[in-house]
């Protein structure tokens, strides 16, 4: 059964091309030197991308291969202005970062609601002749073309907003804790790679308050060299102000398995070492108050540890005050504010683009459509320069 949640499309788009100058002279028989009066032509529809929180995957533009924006009308006689073409708006979720498929540089970032980016900028409309009379040439016989249209095959790949992002191996309990405190229903099972796509949980805080937290598929040890599935997931926690690594407490080894997590996310991005990290160790029901001592003296000392267990809702309530201390510190604060406005997004390796592609159902070829072979006949203009009757 195909998956509602799509994260990854490709789409060929194109903006709309400037209208054509009209080249007339006014020639009637009450003014029979009336001069130029050609009109100007009508600018070319553009591309936007808009921010709507409304959606939260691709699933809307997963079969929509081709948009085009409206081509702009030609100018007419007696200086009517062409048509402008309509702009296209493509809504998208807020995260929504967008590349050049054909290159794979980053081309541009949707982050929140309302939020528009020119894409593909339509062409300017050309000049009529009407523009262009002066007092030595009372009659010129050009016109300018409209500006050219504008064609980009991009990719679109969501980046979920969330606050918290949850990091761990295959049946950890990652789905359990977001069952656990919050209203969200995530498929949990026995097994691993129960859980196949990430998922958003709003959890209650005191207060009215809340927060977002976010849970992907588990990654194992080689998910940088495509083991289980890979890193493919590891995208939407790139944003998260926060990380929750989770190690079952029945673990031979927590801080090893937590290290292994740490080097699998250095690999895909070493800058989300630089996230304020908390540690929950989980399935706690089955180890006594005396093995919990024990093992607070072997883990790691350098962010908070949380002993927690879903099943009798032990610690749950010291990890939303943890959790929510380090949401609200100064210092993280301070790295939200600093890198708000200079997220920086790496350009896509060619050399794994293709596979990527391929991976996610996107490297099928795109048909383009040259509007230069194909003319409507309402681009050409036939203007008589002989009496009008």
């Amino acid at each position: 059964m195909e998956s509602n949640f799509v994260d990854y499309v490709k789409i060929y788009c194109r903006s709309g091309k400037g209208g054509k100058g009209s080249m007339h002279l006014r020639h009637v028989k009450y003014n029979p030197n009336g001069g130029p009066d050609g009109g100007d032509g009508g600018k070319g529809g553009s591309i936007i991308l808009r921010g709507n929180h409304n959606y939260w995957t691709l699933l809307h533009l997963k079969y929509e291969r081709h948009i085009f924006a409206e081509h702009g009308g030609n100018g007419g006689r007696d200086k009517c202005h062409g048509t402008d073409g309509k702009d296209v708006y493509i809504d998208v979720p807020c995260g929504t970062v967008v590349y050049n498929a054909e290159t794979g540089k980053y081309v541009c970032d949707v982050t929140y609601d309302g939020q528009e980016v020119l894409l593909l900028k339509g062409g300017r409309g050309g000049l009529g002749n009407f523009q262009f009379r002066t007092s030595t040439n009372q009659a010129p016989r050009y016109a300018q073309p409209g500006e050219p249209m504008q064609e980009m095959t991009i990719i679109l790949e969501l980046k979920l907003l969330a606050d918290v992002g949850l990091v761990g191996f295959p049946n950890a309990g990652k789905s359990t804790l977001v069952s656990s405190l919050s209203n969200a229903k995530p498929k949990i099972a026995n097994y691993p790679f129960t859980t196949m796509e990430p998922s958003l949980g709003i959890v209650g805080y005191r207060d009215n308050k809340s927060f977002v937290m976010a849970d992907i598929p588990g990654i194992i040890e080689g998910a940088s060299e495509g083991k289980g599935l890979g890193l493919r997931f590891l995208r939407h926690i790139e944003r998260n102000s926060l990380l929750l690594f989770m190690v079952p407490g029945d673990t031979d080894d927590i801080k090893r398995e937590y290290e292994i997590l740490l080097n699998e996310l250095a690999q895909f991005n070493p800058e989300m070492l630089d996230k304020h990290r908390v540690l929950a160790v989980t399935k706690c029901d089955l180890l006594d108050e005396e093995l919990i001592e024990m093992l607070k003296e072997t883990l790691p000392s350098d962010l908070p540890v949380v002993f927690i267990s879903t099943v009798t809702g032990f610690g749950l309530d010291e990890l939303k005050d943890v959790l929510w201390s380090e949401l609200n510190s100064e210092s993280n604060k301070l790295n939200v504010i600093t890198s708000e406005d200079s997220l920086v997004h790496r350009d896509k390796d060619m050399s794994v683009f293709a596979q990527e592609l391929a991976d996610e159902g996107e490297d099928e070829d795109i048909e383009y459509i040259d509007g230069d072979e194909i003319e409507d006949l309402d681009d050409f203009e036939f203007e008589e320069l002989g009496d009008e009757d």
